[in-house]
């Protein structure tokens, strides 16, 4: 249920509600200080929405009345489809074990932890495969060693030194500490290391550091095209990110991802809108007090036209063109003329019975790879293909190859019945997905602004930095306590430099 005030409403339960804070607890010593806000809007009910509403919730107290406003369905860039009466994850899939916000709501909100399923993967270059992987560990440590000496290793430790940085932001938060913009994020967390790699690709970064080229067209463009469809020349800091992701050990959540959206809007106490939201005003309303109220008229389809009066508004959904294609009244462009585009995946699910001859392989008898990556050939007409077990799938799950399974098909494109007709012997059933679903990443200086107006927020800022469940969340938790800090004029607590030395003798 959603509750729209009129003007005169509105300015009775304002002053009501302030009458009782000043007399109930602040004093008349406070009449200075900021009042509490009573409404919140948050626009986008993915995880990047619903987190914000949980840690809105927190720092704001149980009082202010928080509204979610989703177009589509709970969960956004989280979802999941039905094939022969069994779920699967179509969006976002895997998390990190070092995704501690995601392990946090998935602990607070009871949900059980599901194991990604356990295979092989291979490498194909659109003619053979370069590498195979083995169920032998010094096989895959002596074919590695053997086509790109100690590269892989080295890669490893690189990863770790970006991952133990990259921590630092729980600590951060934990502390209250915010950040207005996403350089300013960047710069505390790996100070000129991370805006460097924001700035330069990750091929050129990789080169640098002494990687062979063969190493960076075989294995690490690979993961860039499965993980966000796009190659070597995608910025460092997403590039490292989707390295990360493509370590052992990620997890789901069981019954699926979207779960932990639907879970945050009812911990959150929060109110679901579906609706669409259409424009965003700023007004100055009078008050009965002397002076004027600063507030956004937010404006949506429900589908009848209505409003709702906020004092914060938080944006978790893409503004740029042909996204969400909200109108802002009387205040500038809001993400100014920030430039950029959304990249376009197609998500195929088929199950099917995979055709191994396609990939070189005579008796499918010897075919054990369960995940397909590609390198960037004009051959390869698909960016990835592997395996799925259904998001209820227990941990000792195991896919049997010689028998139709479900696979999920990454492509630039929608695939042609010819196309899967290359891909299967035979197929029962198709399931498709064209998502833009994250940035095209390319070298940035610069990122869209967090802070759009007085007290607007644009979460989907940090997804230029990179896209991942866990990085929305630190977007949430960071727009949270900024609001917080503004609302209340706490400017110490935001934009502090040296953080890392600052906490080190506290932690």
């Amino acid at each position: 249920m959603v509750y729209i005030l009129t003007r005169g409403a509105f300015a009775k339960c304002s002053l009501l509600y302030s009458l009782c804070l000043i007399s109930g607890f602040r004093g008349l010593a406070a009449l200075s200080d900021p009042l509490p806000p009573q409404r919140i809007a948050v626009v986008g009910g993915g995880i990047g929405g619903t987190a914000a509403a949980y840690y809105l919730r927190q720092q704001f107290g149980k009082h202010v009345q928080i509204d979610i406003f989703e177009r589509d369905q709970v969960g956004g860039r989280l979802a999941t489809t039905t094939i022969q009466g069994l779920e699967y994850e179509i969006g976002g899939s895997v998390i990190h074990p070092r995704n501690l916000h995601m392990k946090d709501f998935a602990r607070q909100l009871g949900l059980q932890e599901r194991d990604s399923l356990v295979g092989l993967v291979g490498i194909y270059d659109g003619e053979a495969f370069t590498f195979e992987e083995s169920s032998s560990f010094l096989t895959n440590i002596f074919r590695l060693y053997w086509r790109y000496g100690f590269s892989f290793i080295r890669l490893k430790m690189w990863l770790e030194d970006v991952l133990d940085k990259f921590m630092r932001i729980y600590r951060y938060q934990a502390h209250d500490h915010a950040f207005s913009t996403v350089e300013n994020l960047l710069h505390a967390l790996g100070g000129e290391q991370f805006t460097s790699m924001a700035q330069k690709s990750l091929a050129e970064v990789l080169l640098k550091a002494g990687y062979s080229q063969k190493f960076i067209d075989e294995m690490v463009t690979p993961v860039m095209r499965v993980n966000y469809g796009q190659n070597q020349d995608i910025g460092a800091f997403v590039g490292a990110v989707s390295l990360a992701g493509a370590q052992p050990d990620v997890w789901a959540v069981k019954g699926g991802n979207r779960l932990v959206c639907k879970g945050l809007i009812y911990a959150a106490n929060s109110q679901l809108t579906e609706g669409r939201v259409t424009s965003i005003e700023y007004q100055n309303r009078p008050s009965r007090a002397g002076g004027t109220i600063s507030m956004y008229k937010l404006n949506y389809e429900k589908p009848e036209s209505s409003y709702g009066l906020y004092d914060i508004i938080v944006l978790a959904a893409p503004l740029h063109k042909n996204m969400a294609n909200i109108s802002f009244l009387n205040f500038s462009s809001p993400i100014g003329d920030f430039s950029g585009k959304y990249h376009q995946t197609v998500t195929t699910l088929v199950h099917g019975l995979l055709n191994v001859s396609f990939f070189g392989y005579k008796n499918p008898n010897e075919f054990t790879l369960t995940e397909i990556l590609t390198t960037d050939s004009t051959k390869n007409f698909i960016n990835s293909i592997g395996a799925l077990s259904p998001v209820s799938a227990s941990g000792d799950f195991k896919v049997n190859l010689s028998e139709p399974t479900v696979w999920k098909i990454f492509s630039p494109e929608q695939l042609t019945e010819q196309q899967l007709n290359l891909l299967f012997v035979s197929y029962s059933s198709k399931f498709e997905r064209t998502w833009l679903a994250y940035p095209h990443y390319v070298p940035k200086e610069l990122f869209p602004p967090i802070i759009l107006h007085d007290n607007m927020y644009y979460l989907n800022s940090i997804e230029w930095a990179a896209s991942a469940m866990e990085m929305s969340a630190i977007a949430a938790r960071n727009i949270a306590l900024l609001a917080r800090h503004r609302w209340y004029q706490k400017a110490d607590q935001i934009d502090q430099e040296n953080l890392y030395e600052k906490l080190k003798g506290e932690l």
